[in-house]
This record gives structure tokens, sequence and C-alpha cells, in this order.
């Protein structure tokens, strides 16, 4: 085989695209003692931003409230990339942007959604590892099912 034709896949740049941090029952917010409870949502989405050159974004948004309606806190961070992917198959190139790349970011994304939680006076929210491999084939059947179709195994 040729040296064009060889896969590649290389990082060209990590970064945190996007940072919010709103607190938004401050000061009086730190008072309270009664344990929060924490949702973790991601999302994923990835662009082609030249010839062989993608943007995948990993997208963690992090909310604490307590009782029903009371935030304490809410971080979101998009951590992106971009990502040399050439010579992959058509068939691999999504696989690859939705389950490499965000294994690529998670830590990254992990790290900033902590500090960015303790530096706005809170515990640090240490998020649990994620199967990117398992949410991107539960995504895939959903789609399936939503478009009538018999959900792959």
């Amino acid at each position: 085989m040729s040296e064009n034709t060889q896969p590649v896949f290389s990082i060209e740049k990590l970064y945190v695209k996007d940072l919010s941090v709103e607190v938004p029952g401050a000061p009086q917010i730190y008072l309270e003692r009664e344990a929060p409870q924490v949702n973790v949502q991601l999302r994923t989405e990835g662009k082609n931003i030249d010839d062989g050159v993608y943007e995948i974004t990993l997208t963690v948004t992090v909310s604490a409230t307590i009782g029903e309606d009371r935030t304490l806190f809410l971080v979101e961070v998009a951590q992106a990339g971009i990502f040399q992917i050439r010579n992959v198959p058509e068939a691999d190139l999504e696989p690859v942007m939705m389950i490499g790349c965000p294994n690529i970011l998670f830590p990254y994304a992990r790290e900033a959604v902590s500090d960015a939680v303790t530096r706005a006076g809170f515990q640090p929210v240490l998020l649990s590892p994620v199967n990117f491999e398992a949410l991107y084939q539960s995504q895939r059947q959903q789609a399936a099912v939503q478009q009538g179709e018999t959900p792959i195994q």
C-alpha cells in the first residue's frame, strides 16, 4: 500500500471553546447545608472545517439543585479539538468522530468542570468515566426507532 492511503488520525489542537459558570442564588446559596441533586448532560458535535480536518466539540453541562427549583450552580464546558482524520472509510468516520474523539476530549472537559465548580465556591464535581461507544450505539438505536426502522443490534 502506498503511504497516501494509510489511515491518518492526529490531534492538531485541544482547547476550551466555551465555559460558563452561573451561581444564581449567591451569596445566600452558600449558607445551604442540604445535599444538592447533581445532573450531568453530554452532547457531542462534529463538523468538517477543511479537507480531512474536523472540529469535534464535547459539551458537558452540570447543574446542581436543592429541592425542586433552587439552583446552586450551572456549569457548561464546551471542550473542543481539531483532529486530522484522513483515509478512513466513510462508514468508520462517524464512529471515530463520535467515540474516539470524545474519549480524548473527556478528561480535559472533566478537569475544566471540576476547576470551574471549585472556583465557584463549591466542592469539586468529579465526573464518572463515560462509555462513549455505548452512548453512540444508544443514540443510533433511538434514531432508528424514531425513523421507524428496526434497531441495529
